[in-house]
């Protein structure tokens, strides 16, 4: 049912006798591409020849093909498009026009999206906006990115904390039936899945229904844990850290995605274990990519230079972003070179550095020598703009007053999401905690509602001092996160977050900065570079301010409100310890 739905939402109709006539010889093509090696998915050699284009689609490799365009791939090896199996692109900080206009001449060709972090902010309506404008994107109806869109499966995340929408079971269901879903996004509440949790098993019976694909989120999940959780039939997962864990998880049926992100990467730990048994079973995703890296290093194409350069070989590693992405997902016709296959190509000097020369999507040029081809605009409709709507704050609503003589504070394992609760002595003046040995100030400001809601908690040792500095980019409820050591400056964050309809700000005894995410309070309106250099210049002045190497200044700050990476986190609801799964208090009594 999976597969045949994937066909008739996703493959559009051509002239199957235009299509053979072509392949046989007996009419032109649109479109040959001469003097390329082309790479062969299925066997893993490469052949000399022509590949005929005809309607968007492959109409036959060989010679003696026709046709008014010819392209020179002279000197270059031909591949199939790159497909990132999991993204997230709110978290490039980019529109999805600005998104494309650097991934696609870096050779993606299509992505699998969940707008997880959109439609926690905006609803249903967040999704919608994606498409749109990817939709509006290039011309004769291609658009030179494809998204293959996914329902986020947890809206909240959990229930501790306030989102800006809220799906349930049935909501899930009724949306999931629209043709603008291709399946169900990460099943993040996998302690949900494994105790039978009615609504959550209500969404992925939903999707098991209607034939759609769920992908899943199961950090360490093993053992009696993970049968249940694959009973659900979620196929994927992007979280898995260890040897045994991936090893296990794809004895058991998962796709494992390699994770090449900017917060997380996987891939050293994936890469030995690649094999010609196994390879089918590894997928290639960026979960999350800044703009600076898109700008500085690529996207896919990084990826694969990564695997190879871990000693991958380049078809294995080739694969993890073609042909089993497309396998994982039922995608018909794609992630190969073959007559009939979809004519998404990816021209490059070799593979090992997988430098792209020439993107082709549906047999169309779209990108050349690392430039876009196609136009690029700005979708921008009211439903993702004007969403910090915030409760009044002062200085006042920083105090923090307890009775007992020590506290929970959260220490951030550098490098990692990961936190770990450290219990340590206070003292306090006037009602209101002495922030020595390295103590600073955490908040979660709710956002959507102007509920008035502050979660209050204390961090240690992140080296911030003499002011604030906060984001509207919190996973993932994205609620404002402050960090301070200045009543006063948390409180004009506060104020500077909202102005700017979200956004990154900083505020210190001899600087005041904000970075305006206009859309939804996750993303930019502004250029890619314009992102680039904004992001980098206010975490350079937070770096000024202390903050220690081993945390990204800012997006550190975004998972401290995310109660589903252990150990201990803050939401607007209060101090939260994710092993118990539960609200804790912040003072101690030792």
């Amino acid at each position: 049912m999976h597969a045949a739905f994937c066909y008739n939402i996703l493959m559009k109709k051509y002239d199957m006798k235009a299509l053979i006539d072509c392949a046989a010889g007996r009419a032109p093509a649109d479109l040959v591409l001469r003097g390329g090696r082309i790479f062969n998915v299925f066997t893993g050699e490469t052949e000399e020849g022509d590949v005929a284009v005809k309607d968007g689609y492959i109409a036959g490799i060989g010679r003696g093909y026709t046709a008014q365009n010819v392209y020179d791939l002279s000197g270059k090896v031909l591949l199939p498009g790159f497909i990132d199996s999991h993204i997230h692109i709110e978290s490039t900080m980019l529109t999805p026009e600005e998104m494309a206009r650097l991934a696609v001449p870096h050779g993606t060709s299509a992505i699998v999206a969940d707008p997880h972090e959109l439609v926690n902010v905006c609803g249903v309506q967040g999704a919608e906006y994606i498409l749109g404008a990817c939709e509006r994107m290039g011309a004769d109806g291609v658009s030179p990115m494809e998204v293959f869109l996914q329902l986020p499966s947890c809206v909240p995340a959990t229930p501790f904390e306030t989102s800006g929408a809220r799906l349930d079971g049935a909501s899930t269901r009724e949306e999931l039936a629209k043709p603008a879903f291709f399946g169900l996004g990460e099943m993040m509440n996998y302690v949900g899945v494994v105790a039978g949790d009615a609504d959550v098993l209500a969404k992925l019976e939903g999707a098991e229904e209607l034939g759609k694909i769920c992908d899943g989120h199961a950090p360490g999940l093993t053992g009696s844990a993970l049968n249940a959780y694959l009973c659900a039939h979620i196929a994927t997962d992007h979280e898995s850290l260890s040897k045994g864990e991936i090893e296990e998880k794809i004895a058991r049926g998962m796709y494992v995605q390699i994770r090449c992100g900017s917060s997380a990467n996987n891939a050293a730990v994936c890469a030995p274990l690649i094999g010609e048994t196994n390879g089918g079973r590894f997928l290639l995703c960026s979960d999350d990519k800044h703009a600076h890296d898109l700008l500085s290093r690529g996207h896919i194409d990084d990826a694969l230079r990564a695997l190879v350069g871990l000693g991958v070989p380049p078809l294995l590693a080739v694969r993890t972003a073609t042909l089993n992405v497309a396998a994982c997902y039922g995608l018909r016709r794609r992630g190969a070179l073959a007559p009939g296959y979809i004519a998404d190509m990816v021209a490059v000097d070799d593979v090992k550095d997988f430098h792209v020369r020439a993107v082709f999507k549906r047999g169309k040029l779209v990108a050349e020598d690392g430039k876009p081809l196609f136009s690029v605009g700005r979708y921008l409709p009211g439903t993702v703009r004007g969403t910090v709507h915030v409760a009044p704050v002062t200085a006042d609503t920083f105090r923090i007053g307890f009775k007992e003589p020590s506290a929970r504070a959260i220490f951030v394992v550098p490098n990692e999401l990961i936190t770990k609760e450290v219990i340590v002595p206070v003292r306090q003046r006037a009602g209101d905690v002495l922030l020595e040995n390295g103590l600073l100030k955490l908040a979660v400001v709710e956002r959507h509602f102007a509920s008035g809601n502050v979660g209050l908690g204390l961090v240690k040792d992140y080296g911030f001092y003499g002011g604030a500095m906060g984001i509207s980019v919190a996973h993932d409820s994205h609620n404002l996160v402050i960090l301070g050591d200045d009543n006063a400056a948390m409180a004009r964050v506060v104020g500077l977050l909202q102005e700017a309809g979200g956004g990154m700000a900083l505020v210190g005894e001899d600087e005041e900065a904000v970075f305006s995410l206009d859309v939804a309070g996750l993303m930019s309106s502004a250029s890619a570079e314009e992102v680039a250099r904004m992001t980098a210049h206010i975490s350079a002045l937070a770096r000024k301010m202390g903050v220690k190497e081993g945390y990204d200044p800012f997006m550190t700050l975004a998972f401290l409100a995310l109660p589903v990476i252990p150990h201990i986190k803050l939401t607007d609801r209060g101090l939260f310890d994710v092993d118990a799964f539960s609200f804790t208090s912040l003072g101690v009594r030792t």
